[in-house]
């Protein structure tokens, strides 16, 4: 089926619509993975030290992923099961005026931002790249990504079990030449992590702290394997860029405790995000100011 052949109007709609309803269910994985992988990590430690633990440790059904449907989507005061009607992306939290149905309490406005933002990155992407087999694998990379941000915001983690399968499909994608060459994927994903990694035993061999997390290498390796070696630069310099200046503005308003680690995880997915769109423009014009094309 050429997916291309679809009047663009439908392909921009039904990428609004499908990354929508996925935001909605991102939500679930924001909230529920790290808590499972928290749990696992204590039913480890227990079994390590010859203890029962506190809780029995997490189910392992469906491929481990059982923690996404059970239990179902629910009220966090008042318990009250989340009903069809009341899931439907943004509508639902219009209709419910920001209030659970049962209990009145106060629904974050994070939930519907997290799916508005997946609907716009979803139908960005269509509309900048088409409707082809590779840009629904550009849809998965970008829903991740959102995933990605949103846990290390919260929890200081970006976890393996989003960050390795989509790396593995960048390089998949690649084989044959997706959006680069399979050489410049792999050069790409062991230039990501190995630069960073120096940086990071740099940074701790002179400063005696560790300046950054295992996951930013990955996740800078997940940006190699997608879009090749040439684009690590840029995505370096515009990430550091802004988390530098957004460092300094939250401590400055006094929205950041000075000393506390701010995750760096958030403003890679920016940098690459702009690599992913506009990283081609962006390097010719910088060779045309150069003088060096």
């Amino acid at each position: 089926m050429d997916l291309a052949s679809l009047p663009l109007t439908w392909q921009l709609s039904a990428a609004l619509l499908l990354g929508l309803v996925v935001g909605s269910f991102l939500n679930v994985v924001i909230l529920r993975l790290p808590r499972r992988m928290q749990a696992e990590f204590a039913a480890a430690c227990a079994e390590l030290e010859g203890r029962e633990p506190r809780e029995p440790p997490p189910a392992t059904r469906w491929f481990g992923l059982d923690y996404l449907i059970h239990p179902p989507s629910h009220c966090p005061a008042c318990g009250h099961r989340i009903r069809a009607w009341e899931n439907i992306p943004i509508l639902s939290w219009l209709l419910l005026r920001a209030r659970c149905s049962q209990c009145g309490v106060t629904i974050s406005l994070r939930y519907p931002l997290v799916e508005l933002v997946s609907g716009l990155l979803s139908l960005a992407v269509v509309w900048r790249f088409g409707l082809t087999w590779d840009t629904l694998a550009l849809l998965v990379l970008v829903w991740g990504l959102l995933a990605l941000a949103m846990i290390d915001i919260d929890e200081q983690l970006l976890p393996d079990q989003i960050t390795l399968p989509l790396l593995w499909l960048g390089l998949l994608v690649n084989l044959h030449d997706g959006f680069t060459t399979l050489q410049e994927a792999v050069m790409g994903a062991a230039a990501g992590y190995l630069s960073l990694w120096l940086v990071f035993q740099l940074f701790r061999l002179f400063t005696g702290k560790e300046g950054m997390g295992y996951g930013d290498f990955k996740l800078l390796a997940l940006f190699g394997a997608w879009l090749g070696w040439q684009m690590l630069p840029q995505i370096i310099l515009v990430s550091s860029l802004v988390g530098a200046l957004m460092g300094s503005l939250l401590i400055a308003l006094r929205r950041h405790e000075g000393g506390k680690p701010i995750p760096f995880g958030p403003y890679l997915i920016l940098g690459g995000l702009i690599a992913l769109f506009w990283g081609d423009a962006i390097n010719r014009a910088y060779l045309q100011f150069a003088g060096l094309s």
